[in-house]
């Protein structure tokens, strides 16, 4: 099979894989090298100067020996077969950048004769780029859970970024769905992986040079309704995770029915809706300090599809609000449904000089038709009934008190009241 036949179903059995866009790594061009990492951003992924950049997305191989009934690549699957030596890997990247359609690689690969020469022909891929190629550009490497702690470093050093994808949340639904693997394995290469970052951030504080193992850091992946797992299993696994090898993201994935799956899969394909809410509640844990127990309740353990996750806590804790964005510190702010993290950090600067208005958070380019329902400002009160700058009638008040403010809003505005 020639290349470009080769990279037709290699590509595109590369799409299943979410955990592709990266952020935090800076590589320097080496003398005479191509390519360079700006630390901004791969695979459609937009800088913050309105840039998009890209990866090649690739499979090394689509043969496996694992037989994982979600996988469409399983050793059962009858699935065209590919497999790219690591020789023409580097060589597919180095042309593609020369051509300007990329700026790294993503490489991911299913399981040949064994983890350890699996993960030995994906660190090949990386160090011909960075040695022989000089190529300076993103690399990012699928860790295979599995392999030695000595693969896993050399790979590291290569790479920009490594991710262990731990597949399931529930250990048992791994168990039924795919038997080879484990948590216990997964992890096992997170804290290998976190264990080399660790020891790169201690060396690069004594010597002053740059960390020299993945300094992207490592991510890793869900795959979302392929079993009953609820959205506070998802959440609580990935929190754990965070919390334990320092990951940089969590992915999530919404499962996709596959040819000749196995009975126990849904049928249907997952809402990408649901996967969405998972991002904002991922976002919520990440930057804004909320818990993954806080985020769902014990009676329902998925989160809301109809409304964002931090305003579906704000009209459960009503008692919270209204929130005055002159005098509340940062934690309360960032609870505020449309304050975003860059809105509350000017909001607490610019109070030290003047005391903001409803119209200065208009100024401040936050959702304020959303935040007015849940924050007091100099010149405006929820607490007094008004909305829309329109007192209530007496008549309602006693309803509209039995109602959050937004809801009040909500159904004033449909005519109920």
């Amino acid at each position: 099979m020639d290349v470009q036949a080769k990279l037709r179903i290699l590509a595109d059995a590369a799409k299943y894989d979410a955990s592709c866009a990266s952020s935090g790594s800076k590589r320097a061009r080496v003398e005479g090298g191509i390519g360079n990492t700006t630390g901004v951003g791969i695979c459609h992924s937009y800088t913050p100067d309105g840039r998009c950049v890209s990866l090649l997305k690739l499979l090394l191989t689509n043969y496996c020996i694992y037989d994982c009934s979600y996988c469409v690549n399983r050793i059962s699957s009858d699935t065209p077969r590919a497999r790219f030596t690591p020789e023409e890997v580097a060589f597919l990247t180095v042309e593609f950048y020369k051509r300007n359609y990329i700026e790294g690689l993503f490489l991911s690969s299913g399981i040949i004769q064994s983890p350890d020469y699996t993960m030995e022909q994906m660190a090949r891929v990386a160090s011909l780029l960075r040695t022989e190629h000089k190529f300076g550009g993103y690399v990012h490497l699928k860790a295979v859970p599995g392999a030695s702690e000595e693969l896993m470093l050399q790979a590291g050093r290569f790479a920009d970024r490594l991710s262990a994808n731990i597949e399931l949340a529930r250990d048992n639904d791994l168990a039924q769905l795919a038997p080879a693997k484990s948590h216990g394995a997964i992890e096992k290469s997170m804290q290998q992986i976190a264990h080399g970052i660790l020891e790169a951030k201690d060396k690069t504080m004594r010597s002053g040079k740059a960390p020299q193992f993945a300094p992207a850091g490592q991510s890793t992946q869900f795959i979302v309704g392929a079993t009953n797992a609820t959205d506070a299993d998802l959440l609580g696994k990935s929190s754990a995770l965070y919390r334990r090898y320092g990951l940089r993201r969590a992915y999530y994935s919404a499962f996709s029915p596959i040819p000749h799956a196995d009975p126990a899969l849904p049928l249907k394909k997952i809402p990408l809706v649901r996967e969405h809410r998972l991002y904002q509640a991922d976002w919520l844990m990440r930057f804004y300090g909320f818990t993954a127990e806080e985020l769902t309740t014990v009676v329902d353990r998925n989160l809301a599809l109809d409304k964002d996750p931090k305003l579906a806590w704000a009209l459960r804790h009503r008692e919270f609000y209204p929130v005055d964005v002159n005098k509340a510190g940062r934690a309360a702010l960032r609870r505020v449904p449309g304050f975003g993290v860059r809105t509350v950090t000017r909001i607490l600067q610019i109070r030290r000089y003047r005391a903001l208005s409803l119209g200065d958070l208009g100024k401040l380019k936050c959702a304020v038709n959303r935040a007015k329902f849940f924050v007091v400002t100099s010149d405006h009160n929820p607490s007094a009934l008004q909305i829309d700058g329109v007192k209530l009638p007496e008549r309602v008040v006693p309803q509209v008190r039995q109602l959050s403010l937004f809801e009040a809003a909500e159904t004033a505005r449909s005519g109920e009241l």
